[in-house]
């Protein structure tokens, strides 16, 4: 639904919308592509700046049972707000002595080091039960698991797999994004070896990318993150997800500069004609990159309108003497991501990926969640 069927609180410099019927579409779209293997969601970094209680919450109603964050204190979030039968990883594992909290919790640790076997091994084996936890190792990307010689000396220390429950063993791709990079099948031949080794454990390979490199890569449980969020995880490539994020800024102000004019810190820009300009609530405080200072844009009604001068921490300039005269007023919305300016788009301008923006999303935000069981509120905020 676009923004202007939405109820605003005009107290706030812009409105993010989460679709979470899109976000829904696109976990059904990766569970029919991948299956028979199971769909998890990871969740991390607030579900990627969206919120991860809306994120998680609208999942479970697709049957997804497995969720991934990245640090304990984001479990810690988490937890409370899903069913006991659903499982929650996380994925850097624990910090020494945060056993007993994750115990606790019931979550479950990716183990990424003998050391954290070890203290995992010793919490279950000081409750008198097996601790169940993922086990990762190393295919070639070289960040978090266990090498090939961990390995060796773990299946000597079988004291210590016997007191571990291993509901599954993982890795992750480095190059998932570029379908014939020839790392992926050498990783994936290197993962299948790890694999052998533990028949009896479910397998976790694919990320977002994995999902969409064909079946030997899917394993028992596919952990898609980026694409549930709308993005296509696969470089050049167009497949059918749908857009889960629209970001809206508020103008502030409207007015007319003369030739010559500077605009901004420092005066970066300079007005070569009578120019119209809007300053709209949005800044770098809010996630806005100030790289996009002269490079990026808004838009209204489908025109772009040219950031001018330095992105500030709580506001931005756009040159809209393109529109025509009093197309906008303060409090009018103008597009910044949406069905003209997508995430991509944003991400190119400021030279860096559509993960970056995405988890840089500032709190200041109004935040819209919409799915297809919601009312449809009324208009209240018009929208250029």
């Amino acid at each position: 639904m676009p923004p202007s069927l939405l109820p605003h609180d005009v107290s706030a410099g812009a409105v993010l919308t989460v679709d979470l019927a899109a976000l829904r579409s696109n976990y059904r779209l990766i569970r029919d592509r991948v299956g028979p293997a199971d769909v998890a969601a990871v969740v991390k970094a607030n579900a990627y700046g969206l919120g991860a209680v809306h994120v998680a919450t609208a999942l479970l109603k697709e049957g997804c049972r497995d969720f991934f964050v990245a640090h304990l204190s984001e479990a810690r979030e988490l937890r409370s707000h899903l069913p006991p039968a659903a499982a929650l990883y996380v994925l850097n594992g624990l910090q020494p002595e945060a056993e007993a909290e994750a115990v606790a919790l019931g979550v479950r640790p990716v183990l990424n080091s003998l050391a954290q076997l070890d203290a995992w091994a010793s919490a279950g084996a000081r409750l008198g039960r097996r601790l169940p936890a993922a086990l990762q190792v190393d295919t070639g990307m070289s960040r978090l698991g266990l090498s090939a010689g961990d390995i060796e000396e773990l299946l000597q220390r079988q004291s210590t797999l016997d007191q571990i429950e291993l509901v599954l063993l993982m890795s992750h791709l480095a190059c998932a994004d570029e379908p014939d990079h020839p790392a992926n099948a050498d990783q994936l031949t290197t993962f299948d070896k790890f694999a052998a080794l533990f028949p009896a454990t479910r397998l976790c390979f694919a990320n977002s990318g994995g999902a969409f490199l064909g079946h030997p890569f899917h394993g028992d449980l596919v952990r898609p993150g980026i694409a549930l969020y709308g993005v296509n995880p696969v470089s050049g490539s167009t497949r059918p997800l749908r857009p889960v994020v629209r970001l809206d800024a508020r103008v502030i102000q409207v007015r007319e500069i003369a030739e010559g004019a500077g605009v901004g810190y420092g005066l970066t820009f300079r007005a070569s004609a009578r120019t119209r300009l809007a300053t709209i609530g949005i800044g770098y405080a809010d996630g806005w990159p100030r790289c996009l200072s002269g490079r990026g844009a808004a838009y209204a009604r489908g025109i772009r309108l040219p950031i001018v001068g330095r992105i500030s921490m709580d506001s931005t300039v756009v040159d809209i003497s393109a529109l025509p005269q009093d197309t906008l007023c303060p409090g009018d919305l103008i597009e910044m991501i949406g069905p003209t300016q997508s995430l991509g788009d944003v991400a190119r301008d400021a030279g860096t990926i559509a993960y970056e923006i995405l988890t840089s999303i500032g709190q200041r935000y109004e935040r819209v969640y919409l799915d297809d069981e919601a009312e449809q509120p009324s208009c209240l905020t018009r929208i250029a």
